[in-house]
């Protein structure tokens, strides 16, 4: 009961086996692999190539580890990026990367042709200019050659499962992210399509996580020396919906989760979107589950934030590592400023430390200058919008959540964590770190028929994973801190 989890993230990418047995699931990581975004001209591109490099190398090592008998394999990675195929199945140019500026300004612009509340209404998806569907009106716009000549429409996994197997599908937890798919029909909305003068045949029929799609070709299994061609399904291939699928929670009451990385997703699981008037107002967004499941949460900047800094400092030849910066964080006085780590000038700026300064100099507060304050400032800032929008979501759905579970790879900052506990004065429940592999190879798991639900998958990560809890401190010190983070964000 051997399968093999590719998740690529917006840093890096890896390659999991998972062996379940007698309720247990283990893990491996046999291949981990950078993944460098390249900037050519005006446009920044992902190496989609190199990638798909990668993803043969993962599955050249597992056969060389022993690995002969994998009965699965599938691949997530982040949402909104896409690829472009023509009428004879090539690619027909690289990826843009979410953050190319190409969409500057057109969320306003396409709010001149379709509502907001329309958009909303169909979509239940937030605001943001890297969604897939501003990526694709700038195509329009700039009259792309390879949007004319496209047939095809593959999301970043749909496309490396279609390099694999020769399948073209588009999976549902990925495609619901692009703002282009009615959540009440759950498929592609053709008249958000049609208006945006977008071509409405490149995009496929939706395929449910957990559906074996294809084998691995013909061609791959000479190259790579498989023995039997290898199926592979599909998952939560939005990284985040297989980060949930993880989430340690037993019972049927509802629960508050936050899949911290390079961006941070805190949300709730929902049976249906929640596309109200005042979801509307907050920016929240409703983006599709396993097992028919939504996921109502907020997209936040994340670690970013601070991977910039360190990218920032490392480039002036100041290189720290990380138990150095915890180290200076803890030393530098709580509090000295605040930022809204949503601020548009965080998306991509070319100094991160500077752009921070900037920020809290023009909001009138003491300017952290050392390495150690600015990024306390950064991480305190995330704890309070952390506490702001969970508060957001319970007024939402009217549940009063009693703990928050945090997943991924930003629980290893444990000043994260902790001070998340402290923002949000309830308790942490921080595990497993790699969580979107382990809700790939459990869904894997269950397509393949040996897990039945979401509640067995998480019972599995309860009884499997180590979970560190974290309990809240120094409440007044905090509170009064997040008194004074809500009047900033609201200025």
């Amino acid at each position: 009961m051997n399968v093999l989890a590719f998740d690529l993230g917006a840093s890096s990418g890896r390659a999991v086996i998972g062996h379940l047995e007698q309720g247990e699931l283990q893990i491996k990581e046999i291949h981990r692999f950078s993944n460098d975004p390249v900037q050519v001209g005006p446009h920044l591109h992902w190496d989609i190539l190199r990638l798909f490099f990668e993803i043969k190398q993962g599955i050249l090592k597992a056969v060389q580890l022993g690995y002969n008998d994998i009965e699965s394999l599938a691949i997530d990675t982040w949402a909104v990026d896409f690829g472009l195929l023509d009428k004879n199945g090539e690619l027909l140019a690289n990826p843009y990367h979410y953050r190319n500026d190409h969409t500057n300004g057109l969320v306003e612009e396409v709010n001149h042709l379709l509502s907001s509340e329309e958009i909303f209404s169909k979509t239940g998806i937030q605001f943001m200019p890297i969604n897939t569907i501003y990526h694709l009106y700038a195509m329009k716009k700039a009259d792309n050659v390879a949007l004319h000549q496209a047939e095809d429409f593959m999301m970043i996994p749909d496309l490396l499962r279609y390099f694999l197997t020769g399948v073209k599908s588009n999976e549902v937890t990925n495609a619901t992210s692009t703002q282009l798919f009615n959540t009440d029909s759950m498929d592609w909305d053709d008249s958000l399509i049609k208006t945006l003068g977008l071509p409405e045949h490149i995009f496929k029929a939706p395929v449910k996580p957990g559906t074996v799609v294809g084998k691995v070709t013909q061609r791959i299994c000479k190259e790579l020396k498989l023995e039997e061609a290898i199926p592979v399904v599909t998952v939560g291939e939005h990284d985040t919906a297989s980060a949930v699928v993880a989430v340690p929670h037993v019972g049927e009451e509802s629960f508050a989760y936050l899949s911290c990385g390079t961006w941070s997703l805190l949300g709730t699981e929902v049976s249906q979107p929640i596309k109200t008037k005042q979801a509307l107002e907050w920016n929240m967004t409703n983006e599709g589950g396993v097992d028919d499941t939504f996921r109502l949460l907020k997209n936040i900047m994340g670690l970013w934030l601070q991977q910039e800094c360190m990218r920032v400092w490392e480039k002036e030849g100041e290189s720290v590592t990380y138990q150095q910066l915890n180290e200076a964080i803890e030393k530098s006085p709580p509090f000295k400023a605040l930022i809204d780590p949503d601020d548009q000038r965080f998306i991509k700026p070319e100094n991160m430390p500077e752009a921070i300064q900037q920020y809290c100099f023009e909001t009138n507060q003491e300017v952290p200058q050392t390495k150690g304050e600015i990024l306390r400032c950064v991480l305190e800032s995330l704890a309070l919008k952390y506490r702001f929008v969970l508060e957001r979501l319970e007024k939402l759905t009217n549940e009063k959540f009693t703990c928050l579970y945090m997943v991924g790879g930003g629980i290893q900052n444990r000043l994260l964590s902790q001070f998340t506990a402290n923002a949000i004065q309830k308790p942490i429940y921080a595990g497993p770190i790699e969580a979107t592999s382990i809700g790939n190879l459990l869904t894997q798991y269950k397509g393949l028929g040996y897990i039945k639900n979401l509640q067995e998958s998480r019972n599995i990560v309860k009884n499997s994973f180590p979970i560190t809890p974290y309990s809240p401190a120094d409440n007044e010190e905090w509170n009064h801190a997040y008194r004074v983070f809500k009047e900033l964000i609201d200025t």
